[in-house]
């Protein structure tokens, strides 16, 4: 092969090719949804694959599968053309004004309890603002903020975040006891969090949920036990779901109580330290005025900090 991978630019053209012969496993397919004959198609292919110097498709009569190259390089190629996209709508947002895309994490429950009023006001406010929504973990999301594939995230209790972020709070909510709808504590009306001591707990995994699985410990600690940790979750409708299935208990966001009538949530009483969960904006240091004409319709949502899911 005497191309060589530094002296080629590839084209946006190109790695769709390849990225639509991979997810489909198949040329003819690939070709049809390109609009294209398979034979272009397939000379592209062995085009990008000499240029790279590697093997990217393992063929056969079943079709085409990527091999562990061809698979990297796909991850690699969909980040590329998502970087490129989000510079594209990024330039345009600064030309026009409030006219075009903007990219927006966040983590899970968050669409159901947070994002449909903050969509709402968004559309009435900002008419030219297109808001698309991409799910993902804590990490993940503020990992594609930093590097401009997202220019929003909306993140429960971050992490500590690097120093080009920047991260503000836009909501509030109680942690309280979540127990199974037929758990014999069910309809009280709020219990001290010691009356859970000899409980199944399903708990947050302290490496995707560091802050809550912290603050769980600690009010446990501070009510004379250490809870009895059957499972993990890394997100809080893992933790909703074990308590939905009857196996357990667990302390969750007050407004988990929306989304099934499976679980009962119980305002905890006694001192229990300052059991409160966060919902933060985080954006780069660098975000355009797009960013920050969003932020203020979401700060006219409700004044000062939300007392719950807004």
């Amino acid at each position: 092969m005497n191309d060589r991978a530094d002296d080629i630019a590839l084209s946006r053209r190109l790695m769709e090719q390849f990225l639509t012969v991979a997810r489909e496993g198949h040329f003819g397919r690939a070709a049809e949804l390109l609009g294209m004959s398979q034979p272009p198609l397939s000379q592209s292919i062995q085009r990008l694959e000499r240029m790279l110097g590697v093997r990217l498709l393992d063929r056969g009569p079943g079709g085409a599968r990527p091999t562990a190259a061809g698979r990297v390089f796909a991850a690699d190629a969909q980040r590329l053309l998502d970087l490129q996209g989000a510079a594209v709508a990024r330039a345009r947002r600064v030309a026009d004004g409030v006219e075009g895309d903007l990219l927006v994490g966040y983590v899970s429950l968050l669409s159901h309890l947070y994002l449909p009023a903050v969509l709402r006001a968004a559309a009435e406010e900002l008419p030219g603002l297109r808001i698309h929504l991409r799910h993902g973990s804590s990490a993940a999301v503020a990992d594609q903020v930093r590097t401009g594939a997202l220019d929003l995230g909306f993140l429960r209790d971050p992490a500590r975040l690097s120093a080009d972020l920047v991260s503000a709070v836009v909501a509030t909510e109680r942690i309280e006891a979540a127990v199974p709808r037929g758990h014999r504590l069910a309809d009280t009306g709020g219990i001290s969090l010691d009356r859970l001591r000899d409980e199944d707990f399903a708990l947050p995994d302290p490496t995707a949920l560091p802050v809550l699985a912290e603050q769980v410990h600690l009010a446990c600690h501070r009510a004379g036990f250490t809870p009895r940790g059957t499972v993990l979750a890394d997100d809080l409708s893992g933790l909703l779901s074990h308590v939905a299935a009857g196996r357990c208990v667990s302390l969750l966001p007050a407004g988990a109580r929306q989304l099934t009538d499976e679980v009962a949530l119980l305002p905890l009483l006694g001192d229990t330290g300052d059991l409160r969960t966060t919902v933060r904006a985080v954006h780069r240091t660098d975000a355009d005025a797009t960013v920050s004409r969003l932020l203020q319709v979401i700060a006219g949502l409700r004044p000062g900090h939300a007392q719950g899911p807004v």
